[in-house]
């Protein structure tokens, strides 16, 4: 493992959130080093963490799933369309691959295996939590590279470099780096209520913080301002940042705020949002639980809106 504190161990909020415990030595120094690599790659306690297509590849342990599979089982999987070197754990190589999608299909067949999209494996907890945030910086990763096979400089073929950290154009020489898109989503609070919203993809009666991405040349705070005033027509004062969460769907940092409206008049942009109103305290721990009078429920527990919500009832 790396110096880092455990996640356990650290008190910071974005440590509970989904996909959050990726604790690896990255091994940046690494990554344009393809002998290095292939040392690593055939180390016997070297891993790989696959998706075909979007959907992680999980294998059977005893009565629970990994999402680790070791260089043999690789090999039986299919043809590799993209490898990341994700880091090392305890000096072991830790990969990230990308098969075909119809291999996937495939693969259902097999009893030992498991593919089955992210968000559901996450929200099931069938592998460890140490485990998720490997698996969704592979998704994150290999989908970058599947969505950059051409240069945004001159439209020629880009080839991935040996560690899969950047692309290279083969004509103009061009290098493209991989992407995070920063996502506000705030709670926003006026007394002792807060404001929960739904949008019409979600699932019925599921309410949830506004988000929204940040533009450029804009803080984090005055995106926060100005998502929340076209969404729901409120001005918004007080920013506090709380947490983040890497979000590979497809690849966005969460950026958590909690945020104090200026008044309590809600006028809903009904083209982002079909509905969307205020929420007592005792309201909104009902919803967390399920028991809402209404139907009305939360994010689930790997959302760091869920985590945001979760805070604001505790202070």
């Amino acid at each position: 493992m790396n110096p880092h504190l455990p996640i356990t161990s650290r008190a910071e909020l974005s440590a509970g959130t989904g996909f959050a415990a990726n604790l690896f030595d990255r091994a940046a120094e690494l990554r344009d080093s393809p002998e290095a690599q292939t040392v690593l790659r055939a180390g016997p306690l070297a891993r790989f963490a696959v998706v075909a297509g979007e959907r992680p590849v999980l294998r059977r342990v005893g009565d629970g799933f990994t999402v680790w599979h070791d260089a043999e089982a690789l090999d039986e999987l299919g043809d590799v369309e993209h490898e990341i070197l994700l880091g090392r754990d305890d000096g072991a190589g830790r990969f990230g691959v990308r098969i075909a999608a119809v291999l996937g299909d495939a693969l259902k067949a097999r009893p030992e295996l498991l593919v089955l999209d992210l968000r559901s494996l996450a929200i099931q907890g069938l592998v460890p939590v140490a485990e998720l945030g490997a698996v969704g910086e592979t998704k994150a990763m290999t989908d970058w590279h599947a969505r950059h096979r051409f240069c945004a400089n001159c439209g020629q073929s880009t080839a991935a470099s040996p560690g899969g950290w950047k692309r290279e154009c083969s004509a103009c020489t061009a290098q493209h780096f991989p992407r995070t898109d920063p996502v506000t989503i705030m709670l926003v609070t006026h007394g002792d209520r807060c404001l929960l919203a739904r949008q019409a993809r979600f699932p019925p009666g599921m309410h949830s913080a506004i988000a929204g991405f940040v533009e450029p040349g804009e803080t984090i705070e005055d995106a926060v301002r100005r998502e929340t005033l076209e969404e729901t027509g409120l001005a918004v004062g007080k920013v506090t940042y709380l947490a983040s969460q890497p979000w590979p769907f497809p690849s966005s940092l969460m950026i958590g705020c909690l945020a104090e409206a200026l008044h309590d008049d809600i006028t809903l942009d009904q083209t982002e949002l079909e509905a969307g109103r205020w929420f007592s305290r005792d309201e909104a721990r009902l919803m967390l639980k399920g028991q809402h009078p209404e139907g009305l429920t939360a994010p689930v527990h790997i959302a760091i809106a869920n985590t945001l919500l979760t805070h604001w009832l505790a202070n």
